[in-house]
């Protein structure tokens, strides 16, 4: 009788430690994955409802270790990434914004250089008028040199037919010079009856000589006259000739002149297109800028997005093989815009690293017991 109370009692013990441990072991592991340690190592030794109870327990830790160490990483890239996204765009930002500046300085040069050649422009079409005015009075002279030379030669050819007839009259003098001579000759032969006849001859012939002297002192005149009527002849065919020189000279500035001021009404349209193009790229790259600093706001949003999820998986722990990320730190960066040398374009920084599989990465299990120390937990 006592021997069969004892071997219940003995068989009651068995089956009560045969529940109540792995329920008690169970128990441990909830309470240490509820507390965030995901370094527990279950072992299962048996098939039971209390076996399979475990067999779960220990499936559901290895879901979250894996679930938990791939968030993990993947914080820790996207930290990453989103950092040296914000730190390159930083970077393009102040590029972009020197860029600005150099084309707003570009603009106002190109605006003061237009304001130049508009200047240089009218100052040409000016030149231009003042040539062609010029030309036309140069024009104008030439006519008048011509009508003077054509003048002077019609004096020169008056003044010949002049002397042909001083020298008719003077040939006319000689003739009766010595019709009065031969009458004088005749009157001295008649005597007394022929006296008067030679004084009337003689008076004839003196008129004749007065005549004479009188036509000779007119040819030497006329022949002064038409030498110098020659001479200035040559002097005006020769300012005709100048004033020809000198229109054709005034026509050929004429000409370069209408060429540069055609010159420079193109220029004065590629220019004024240029700088059009030079404020519209100004517009632009202000309109990139405005779009960089969106993109750097987006990329420090993600990154303090990726730092939560850092910190709100950092309660877990998990076993050795799992290494703790660092969080990135950005460097603040100069927001004023300097003056830089002429630097390449920026390099694309490789941010993603090669993706470990969680699976393969090592583990230090422990065995669950109450009381349990620390050791080989890590904290996120």
């Amino acid at each position: 009788m006592i021997v069969g109370v004892l071997l219940a009692i003995v068989i009651g013990l068995l089956l009560i430690r045969a529940i109540v441990n792995p329920l008690n072991e169970a128990i441990n592991v909830a309470n240490a994955v509820a507390s965030g340690d995901l370094t527990s190592r279950i072992e299962v030794n048996s098939t039971n409802e209390t076996g399979r109870l475990l067999q779960a327990l220990r499936t559901m830790n290895d879901s979250l270790v894996d679930l938990v160490g791939k968030v993990r990483m993947r914080a820790d890239q996207i930290s990453t990434v989103s950092g040296e996204i914000a730190s390159g765009n930083s970077d393009l930002s102040q590029r972009t914004e020197e860029q600005t500046s150099s084309l707003e300085e570009t603009a106002s040069s190109m605006e003061e250089l237009t304001s130049t050649v508009k200047q240089n422009t009218d100052n040409a079409r000016q030149a231009n008028q003042l040539a062609t005015g010029a030309s036309e009075v140069a024009m104008k002279g030439g006519a008048v040199i011509g009508q003077v030379v054509q003048t002077m030669s019609s004096i020169n050819d008056s003044s010949k037919k002049i002397v042909d007839i001083i020298s008719v009259i003077d040939g006319i003098a000689f003739q009766t010079n010595i019709l009065a001579l031969n009458a004088a000759v005749e009157a001295a032969r008649a005597g007394e009856q022929g006296r008067g006849f030679a004084v009337v001859a003689t008076e004839v012939r003196t008129l004749a000589q007065r005549s004479a002297a009188a036509a000779k002192e007119i040819k030497e005149l006329i022949s002064d006259s038409v030498a110098k009527v020659e001479n200035g002849t040559r002097l005006v065919d020769e300012a005709g000739t100048t004033m020809d020189e000198i229109v054709n000279a005034v026509k050929r500035v004429t000409d370069i002149m209408s060429e540069i001021s055609a010159a420079s009404r193109e220029q004065s349209s590629g220019i004024e297109q240029v700088n059009q193009a030079v404020t519209q790229m100004d517009e632009v790259t202000q309109q990139n800028a405005t779009l960089v600093e969106q993109a750097a706001a987006a990329a420090e949003s993600m990154q303090e997005q990726a730092q939560a999820l850092i910190h709100a998986v950092s309660i877990f722990r998990l076993s050795g093989g799992y290494s703790t990320p660092t969080a990135v730190k950005r460097s603040n960066r100069a927001t004023a815009v300097t003056k830089l040398p002429n630097r390449g374009p920026a390099r694309r920084r490789t941010a993603v690293k090669s993706e470990p599989d969680v699976r393969t990465l090592p583990e230090q299990p422990r065995k669950v017991a109450a009381g349990g120390g620390d050791d080989n937990w890590e904290e996120f």
